[in-house]
């Protein structure tokens, strides 16, 4: 890349993520030409070297897209694997939720996944995704830690 374009870097990284062409233009550009004569060489033919260079840049910003969903999954997993619940005092615990008591009672491995699919809201397939499961193993470790909730839950507290 140009001196100038490196000095500017971080504007035209702005420009381009809120739509700018001409900025994501100077950001793909220096990057085009080396990807083309790889892609000449290996094919042996203009037309398939530059619809693989096509596809490659519309990947390169999949690629982009995924990374920051991940970065921000890990932040909320990060979040919710480290925060301190703080201690109740008597009067507290006595006045929260039957189902916030029967929620505490439960093991933290088998609480979050309930946490994560119906407080947070997060489909099935982030929940597999945060607890590094498949999604199978996720819609069973959510099934079981609901019927093992609905267990330690009696009738006159559910009513």
């Amino acid at each position: 890349m140009s001196t100038a374009v490196m000095e500017q870097r971080p504007q035209i990284l702005a420009s381009a993520a809120q739509g700018d062409r001409d900025s994501f233009s100077l950001l793909i550009d220096p990057l085009l030409d080396p990807a083309y004569r790889l892609a000449a060489v290996m094919l042996g033919d203009r037309g398939a070297a530059e619809d693989a260079v096509q596809e490659a840049s519309i990947k390169a910003c999949s690629i982009v897209a995924n990374e920051c969903r991940m970065t921000r999954r890990t932040r909320w997993f990060s979040v919710l694997k480290v925060a301190d619940v703080p201690a109740q005092t008597r009067d507290e615990r006595e006045s929260s939720s039957d189902l916030h008591r029967a929620l505490l009672r439960m093991a933290p491995d088998e609480r979050l996944p309930l946490v994560l699919h119906f407080y947070l809201d997060l489909p099935l397939d982030e929940v597999a995704k945060t607890l590094r499961v498949s999604q199978s193993a996720a819609k069973s470790r959510i099934y079981r830690a609901a019927k093992r909730l609905r267990a330690d839950l009696t009738i006159e507290e559910v009513f």
